[in-house]
């Protein structure tokens, strides 16, 4: 009888803690959302000063369990009781994974292993460690790079730093944090086998194992000729650590060529020892400083010199020392451009693209679409009509880039805007047309004229149909203002009046 009033006043004692704890006002409150492995999710309020016991009993309490059958992860760790909230990187709105670990639960997963609870509690509360933030150091290119060789004391000194392009909502360059999933079901409940050791290791599949805690994880059977087993793969990505979570769909693009300067290595350009360096994929790792870096970059989008990369399909740089395979592959390095900077990369890059495919570019002024006609080799009399679709529909000759005519070219293909120069100083063909003194009055009449297909005299259509006939003395053409042809009976069917 007196175990039994024990046993009694031991939950009614727990219950009055799980409620002080649900109760208690924080004075530094970090607001985050803790998930289940059954799919529930409940908001919490926490103190960074508390331990990952606290969190249990605060958890616990909204689950309706002990707190000795709960364990936390976070980024792929399980915590231990004694680690501090502040020391998990955790921000305001990121997600805790409560995975309930009752004793049947655990009898399940030992198989035939036969122990009593109290050893099995034991066990838990001793599981768990330290969060991977804490444990990870700042990784290598691959895994034989040379510049990473830390001693242990360099290791524990030097955490890992990640730096990410933000899309949304920061719009920049931040710091970034590591974050991992199972690969399988996209759950966030997964301890992984090991902590990454290399770039590919995070960026490249199938390289970590997990095991995953959601019980709706639709684990792959691997079958042997003698075994059966379920393998799960971690799927790592980042968090920007500027912003709040904005959930679980929330990522960023990792910048790993970005790296702290922990070998004090001088900038190839302005021999300065930086704190942060960018460290080019050449088989030396030259190291430039992010200003020179950016430097780099606006001299050679002005001179229009960036390079395609045949092989990745990017538009990019190179080392600037000329190291040969050094092409930058992640493209987002260079939103450390300014964001007008970072657009005309953009739209150089499409142009090249383009052109590159066999395709033109709409010469009407303020347009520049991009078009790839159907048979892009294809240079006959028929295949030279093209239409700006998608665009401002201005149709116009494949050869001269004039507008659509018949008969023979008076333009070369070499003195139209899709000559781009390769080497030496270099102007955007489209700038230079409006850099001219008298250029006001002609981009006027371009926009506005379209050319008669036989003799090339500017028209003007100035209400009406689009039936044209040209005024020139001994022309007399009729034409269409939409097909830029001839006019025809399906010119009259189809858009006599537009």
């Amino acid at each position: 009888m007196s175990f039994f009033f024990g046993f009694i006043r031991s939950v009614f004692l727990k219950m009055l803690q799980l409620i002080w704890f649900s109760k208690r006002k924080l004075t530094n409150s970090l607001s985050i959302y803790v998930k289940t492995n059954t799919g529930n999710t409940f908001p919490v309020d926490l103190d960074p000063k508390w331990d990952i016991k606290n969190v249990k009993e605060v958890v616990a309490f909204q689950m309706g369990i002990s707190p000795e059958d709960i364990k936390i992860i976070f980024a792929g760790k399980e915590l231990h009781n004694s680690t501090i909230i502040e020391e998990c990187d955790l921000g305001q709105q990121s997600i805790l994974h409560a995975i309930r670990t009752s004793s049947q639960r655990l009898n399940k997963n030992k198989g035939t292993n036969t122990i009593d609870e109290s050893s099995e509690i034991s066990e838990l509360n001793d599981s768990g460690g330290k969060p991977m933030n804490e444990t990870l150091t700042d990784l290598p290119l691959d895994e034989s790079d040379p510049q990473e060789n830390l001693t242990m004391e360099e290791k524990h000194e030097n955490p890992a730093h990640f730096f990410v392009y933000c899309s949304t909502p920061c719009k920049a360059v931040t710091v970034g944090k590591l974050r991992v999933r199972c690969a399988t079901c996209n759950s966030g409940a997964v301890t992984v086998d090991r902590d990454p050791q290399c770039w590919p290791d995070v960026l490249q599949p199938k390289r970590i194992t997990v095991h995953c805690e959601n019980d709706f994880c639709p684990a792959p059977i691997f079958v042997s000729s003698d075994t059966e087993s379920q393998v799960l793969y971690a799927r790592f990505y980042f968090k920007c650590g500027k912003h709040a979570s904005l959930g679980e769909g929330d990522e960023a693009v990792p910048l790993y060529l970005i790296k702290p300067n922990l070998r004090r290595i001088p900038c190839l350009a302005c021999t300065d020892v930086r704190d942060m360096v960018l460290v080019f994929p050449c088989e030396a790792g030259h190291v430039t400083c992010l200003d020179c870096f950016k430097d780099y970059c606006s001299i050679r989008l002005r001179e229009r010199q960036f390079q395609f990369d045949d092989i990745k399909g990017y538009y990019t740089l190179p080392c600037p020392t000329g190291c040969q395979n050094s092409f930058i592959p992640e493209v987002h390095h260079f939103h450390l451009l300014t964001s007008e900077q970072y657009e005309q990369y953009q739209r150089f890059s499409t142009e090249e693209y383009v052109l590159r495919a066999g395709g033109v570019l709409c010469p009407r002024p303020d347009c520049g679409m991009g078009i790839i006609p159907e048979s892009p080799d294809d240079n006959s009399e028929e295949c030279r009509k093209i239409q700006c679709i998608g665009g401002c529909g201005y149709v116009f000759c494949r050869r001269c880039l004039q507008g659509y005519h018949l008969g023979e070219c008076e333009l070369q293909p070499s003195e139209s805007l899709n000559t781009i120069h390769r080497s030496g100083y270099s102007v955007d063909p489209r700038r230079a047309n409006d850099a001219k003194w008298d250029e006001a009055s002609n981009k006027t009449i371009r926009i506005l004229t379209k050319p008669c297909p036989k003799c090339r005299t500017p028209t003007e259509r100035d209400g009406g149909c689009m039936h044209m006939v040209c005024t020139r003395a001994g022309c007399n053409y009729h034409w269409c203002w939409v097909c830029q042809t001839e006019w025809t009976r399906d010119c009259m069917g189809n858009h006599w009046f537009g």
